[in-house]
């Protein structure tokens, strides 16, 4: 897509290869002019022991002001780690407001892994999440977030079957596409891609040994960026698990708090 800008909408974490930090850098790597619309800044994101957060919700509204009389639109959206309930709101109002005609929307839940929640969220805010989906075009939840969404019980061994079940109970959610991150069965990792006209199919990667924190981000971040590039979904997702290899295998072992995609787009 030529002169693409996109806005993603998530939080600025100021030690941490997430979020923000990830999403700006490579979706400028592909041509997109990528705008941002931060919900919070957190001194470091929260793998870490502590974190301070500043939450940015109530300036969002004066930032929408000067959006509207510059005259403001956005050929895509991507939302990751929102951080409060009430930006759920936010967010349409900035769909409403700010899409030009055609605009995708892509969401990433981003709320837990691992069949746990991550700090600082609650029921509550997976609720609200829930009823943000239903303005998608796609979305990217991992088996851990799918559960949640759905109110199934979360398993660590599962199967084909399980993952098929969580796509339908999704799809009463959300008309939009589904890609289902993190798909863990058979000695192997990959996507679940579940269409809007009900067929589904995985796409299948070789599972490393190693994982790491903001791999989730940057999956989401090339999704996108190919996406947008006029790629298919089999293709986008084969992009975004090919790149997060990389950068796993280049990381290095005492780096505990992200990957380092930097070395990855530098090549």
């Amino acid at each position: 897509m030529e002169n693409c800008r996109v806005l993603t909408m998530q939080d600025l974490s100021c030690v941490g290869q997430c979020s923000l930090t990830v999403a700006l850098p490579i979706l400028s790597r592909y041509g997109i002019e990528t705008c941002v619309l931060p919900t919070a800044v957190l001194s470091n994101h929260t793998m870490f022991k502590g974190w301070s957060y500043l939450d940015l919700t109530d300036e969002i509204p004066n930032i929408f002001e000067y959006w509207q009389k510059n005259d403001l639109k956005f050929d895509g959206f991507l939302l990751g780690y929102l951080g409060k309930a009430r930006l759920m709101d936010i967010a349409v109002e900035c769909f409403e407001k700010f899409a030009n005609e055609g605009a995708k929307i892509i969401i990433d839940p981003v709320f837990g892994d691992n069949g746990k929640l991550y700090g600082g969220f609650d029921l509550q805010y997976v609720k609200e999440m829930g009823k943000l989906l239903g303005h998608a075009d796609i979305i990217l939840p991992n088996v851990t977030e799918a559960c949640y969404l759905t109110g199934t019980q979360y398993r660590e061994v599962y199967d084909g079957e399980f993952v098929d079940e969580l796509c339908r109970k999704l799809r009463k959610m959300t008309a939009a596409d589904i890609v289902m991150t993190g798909v863990e069965y058979g000695g192997k990792i990959g996507e679940k891609i579940y269409l809007k006209d009900g067929k589904g199919k995985m796409t299948w990667h070789v599972l490393l040994p190693s994982k790491k924190h903001g791999t989730g981000d940057i999956f989401a971040s090339v999704f996108t960026a190919n996406l947008l590039g006029g790629k298919d979904m089999k293709s986008c997702c084969d992009a975004a698990a090919e790149f997060v290899a990389d950068c796993l295998k280049i990381t290095g072992k005492d780096h505990f708090y992200g990957v380092e995609f930097e070395k990855v787009l530098k090549g």
